[in-house]
């Protein structure tokens, strides 16, 4: 939950900058002449600020990722390698910080914060038995993969391209927990079983958790989120992950989740425009369409 927080407090100090230059969502500028014969200046004339009525009234719909054209087999695939494109970027990157900054900070108390938990009640331990079958990759995929063909029988696109987000959301955390699993080498607490860092369950339950904020909101994410928290808890409880793994699995499948729900970058670009008496700056966004997905 403190990965999924952190993102949340990242999109809303990074804001979004799509109306920036848009007609109707700033102000307008007027040249004017000085009374002292100085050169013209641009000033904001008040009664010019014309602010969008729609701006405040922008439907839920819009907010969510667009649905493609084409939904198959081949849109998947297709969608997987400009997924691994899009893995390199400043979001991401900042992600992955804030992850491996928790993951330090929580280090110190790997072994006593699983001391702490690890119970023999019968009680506490039925409890916590069901996070390791919700977190595993065969329940995760088979959910993913369930609604991706439920989408397809019944034609509907929406279903569908969630589905098909899903199921690129788990192979991508799926590819990124197994390459560092065996570049790290940890042990895992109780020494059995593959490498302990990072937690595939975790990130694999969190992906899926952020592809349900990125489609549906974060109102309906809450209980992704709290699945996801319960499941990377189970996993210390069980002693067979450290906190540190824990906490950077989610943000491997932060990251997976959304990359996989990005659908293009936009590039912005700063063209300077000489204007009487000084410069000014145009600020231009291209948006790459992905239809053909």
């Amino acid at each position: 939950m403190l990965i999924a927080t952190a993102v949340l407090v990242l999109e809303l100090a990074s804001g979004d900058p799509a109306n920036l230059g848009q007609p109707g969502t700033g102000t307008s500028r007027r040249t004017c002449e000085l009374a002292d014969g100085q050169s013209p200046a641009a000033v904001v004339d008040p009664q010019d600020v014309s602010p969008d009525p729609t701006q405040d009234q922008q439907p839920e719909e819009d907010k969510k990722p667009p649905t493609p054209a084409h939904t198959g087999i081949h849109a998947l695939f297709y969608g997987l390698l400009e997924d691994v494109k899009h893995l390199p970027s400043m979001p991401n990157l900042y992600i992955a910080a804030i992850g491996g900054g928790l993951a330090i900070a929580v280090h110190p108390v790997d072994t006593t914060l699983n001391e702490r938990l690890l119970s023999h009640d019968t009680l506490a331990t039925n409890v916590w038995k069901p996070g390791h079958i919700v977190g595993n990759d065969l329940v995760q995929t088979g959910l993913a993969l369930a609604t991706f063909a439920y989408g397809r029988v019944t034609d509907k696109p929406k279903a569908s391209h969630f589905g098909m987000d899903l199921l690129r959301a788990q192979i991508i955390a799926g590819a990124l927990t197994e390459g560092l699993k065996y570049a790290v080498g940890r042990e895992r607490p109780n020494h059995m079983g593959d490498p302990s860092f990072p937690s595939g369950h975790a990130a694999l339950t969190f992906a899926t958790a952020t592809v349900i904020e990125r489609h549906l909101g974060w109102k309906m994410a809450g209980l992704g989120y709290a699945v996801a928290a319960y499941v990377a808890t189970s996993r210390l409880h069980d002693n067979v992950h450290y906190a540190s793994d824990v906490v950077f699995g989610a943000a491997i499948g932060t990251i997976s989740g959304r990359t996989v729900t990005q659908h293009g970058r936009n590039a912005w670009t700063l063209v300077p425009i000489r204007t009487p008496g000084g410069v000014a700056v145009m600020v231009t966004r291209t948006a790459r369409s992905d239809e053909a997905r």
